[in-house]
């Protein structure tokens, strides 16, 4: 005989039939974010009233699909693609220290930019006219198509009935799962490389597509890298580490089974005590220099620091003996702050304030940095950051450490960099 299903029973099954055509209808016009689609596990939410991710899973509502779909199959299709791109551009692994309710429309506002300019019968919609004035206005400011470009612009945006506008607007899932600090979440920072991952996937398949007359891939594309631009600077900052033993016990090295093997044979006398040291990489002796000069931007520079300064703590990069010096410079050393713990950082940061505005000079700063050298002060330097505009004097001879000049944008007219020093080019948002 066979079985009677009960009514919430045949309202999943439905949903997740429906869940599955949607995914078929996506694939059919985006057949590049096949790895994509294949990589959030459906689970199925009742209490939900609307689809949400935590990067690992595709959260849905039963009640939503079986209601939604006869009527508009379309919402639903944005909807999966809307919340698809959230993990794409890794929006649950960039807020930092954002305002939670001014990230998360952003990544709205960017998301729903992007698919509104998709030409795809699968997600094609008309346009409310609150979204065309917006776009409008984003186009003729010349922001673009980043999350953290709108979040920059949101947070200048002082009426409040304007920003619920926008909420109601633009609201497609909940941003409920999305973690608060993935730095101390294991399982958000595994979520987070695989999806940049499957975004160097879906870079390779757009590749593959030669010239697509949909305007939309392009923005696709640039949040695509805006992720891996913020990633690579992460990467970046490990070539500054140095490996030393640290007493903490090594979890990762302690054969277990001799340990309670002992214990059982003798009662209480393992056979092999906890390692009570282990070597790890961080920083030890580390030099930021800014510049400070009257052609440098202020806001710039404080957003690098704050974004340094973030992708550091987030890393646990101090020793017990870290010596980081933070030196402001133009044509002469102004301030050198020194960084032991990582409480130093927010109490600069709380504290900064820029000091010079004459010419750029590099030299007197790496002069500085030799005399601190010399007197023993940073006696394992493992390198120096000069954050500037690159409009300069460089020293003609090469220092005895590892130098990068770390430039925002891209300037044609930018004096070239001496060959002994490494050149990293930042994009603003990467620093907002």
């Amino acid at each position: 005989m066979a079985s009677v299903l009960k009514q919430y029973e045949w309202e999943d099954s439905m949903a997740a039939r429906i869940l599955a055509l949607v995914e078929d209808e996506l694939y059919m016009d985006f057949r590049y974010l096949d790895s994509s689609l294949a990589a959030l596990e459906p689970v199925c939410r009742r209490e939900l009233v609307t689809m949400a991710t935590d990067g690992i899973h595709f959260f849905y509502s039963p009640d939503q699909m079986l209601r939604v779909f006869p009527a508009n199959p379309v919402f639903l299709n944005r909807a999966c693609l809307h919340l698809l791109f959230h993990c794409l551009f890794r929006h649950l692994f960039f807020r930092g220290r954002k305002d939670p309710r001014l990230w998360s429309l952003a990544c709205d506002i960017t998301v729903e930019w992007i698919i509104d300019s998709l030409d795809r019968p699968t997600v094609r919609r008309p346009l409310s006219g609150i979204r065309v004035r917006l776009y409008d206005q984003f186009s003729d400011q010349g922001i673009p198509v980043t999350a953290a470009s709108v979040y920059h612009w949101l947070t200048g945006e002082t009426d409040e009935e304007r920003l619920l506008t926008y909420q109601r607007e633009f609201y497609v899932d909940d941003h409920r799962y999305w973690p608060g600090d993935p730095s101390a979440s294991p399982s958000a920072a595994k979520a987070g490389k695989k999806w940049e991952e499957t975004g160097r996937k879906v870079s390779q398949e757009m590749d593959l597509k030669g010239d697509d007359p949909d305007q939309g891939l392009e923005s696709l594309t640039t949040q695509i890298r805006a992720g891996k631009s913020r990633r690579s600077y992460r990467d970046f900052l490990r070539k500054f580490t140095v490996l030393k033993e640290e007493v903490h016990n090594d979890d990762d090295n302690f054969d277990l089974s001799f340990y309670t093997y002992g214990l059982s044979l003798y009662g209480n006398m393992p056979l092999i005590e906890p390692l009570e040291t282990r070597e790890i990489t961080k920083i030890r002796d580390f030099a930021i220099v800014v510049d400070t000069s009257y052609s440098t931007s202020g806001s710039l520079v404080r957003s690098f620091l704050s974004t340094t300064f973030a992708l550091l703590k987030s890393r646990d990069s101090f020793f017990s003996e870290s010596r980081i010096h933070i030196i402001q410079c133009d044509n002469a050393v102004r301030e050198d702050h020194l960084i032991r713990r990582p409480a130093d950082l927010d109490r600069l940061l709380e504290q900064f304030e820029l000091t010079g505005g004459g010419g750029t000079d590099f030299r007197p700063a790496f002069s500085y940095i030799d005399q601190l050298l010399e007197e023993g002060e940073l006696s394992q330097l493992k390198g120096v950051l000069y954050f500037t505009d690159g409009k300069g004097i460089y020293p003609r001879r090469p220092p005895a450490y590892t130098t990068a000049f770390i430039f925002v944008g891209r300037d044609p007219e930018r004096p070239p960099v001496p060959a002994w020093a490494i050149k990293l080019e930042l994009e603003e948002e990467d620093l907002l």
